[in-house]
């Protein structure tokens, strides 16, 4: 069977201790893991092969992470330390596959937005920003 379920996927909060602990962010209704891209650097010249441009891989930006959740302040809001902080805090993505697959990226939290409509429930969006390079791993 192809594809994945993504139900179960669980993104975690570092401690900052040595060994660092990982503890679940809670009622995440929605999350979007890095999204990796690459620059590339036009290295053409007048003996470029048939006029054709040519590139070499630049510098690589480790993207953004976003989450929804079901706003609870006493669950949600020790993250507002985080966008206090100016110091990357490590965090990590756990996959629902077989071999709980990891992605754990230092990041900065750039934005927590709450709402609290009348009629519906209290949601909050979080930001973050990664910091260097996410390294994959599995869990098993």
């Amino acid at each position: 069977m192809a594809g994945m379920d993504g139900f179960g996927t669980q993104l975690m909060r570092g401690d900052g201790a040595e060994p660092e602990v990982y503890v679940k962010i809670a009622d995440v209704t929605s999350l979007n893991p890095p999204g990796i891209s690459r620059e590339t650097i036009d290295v053409t010249s007048h003996d470029s092969p048939d006029a054709w441009m040519e590139f070499v891989g630049g510098l690589k930006d480790p993207g953004e992470v976003s989450a929804d959740v079901n706003y609870q302040p006493d669950k949600h809001d020790l993250l507002v330390s985080d966008f206090e902080d100016d110091k990357p805090r490590n965090y990590q993505i756990v996959f629902p596959d077989a071999d709980e697959t990891t992605w754990t990226f230092p990041a900065i939290l750039t934005g927590f937005e709450p709402e609290t409509p009348y009629d519906d429930k209290a949601s909050a969006s979080l930001t973050w920003k990664v910091s260097g390079k996410p390294v994959i791993g599995t869990g098993v």
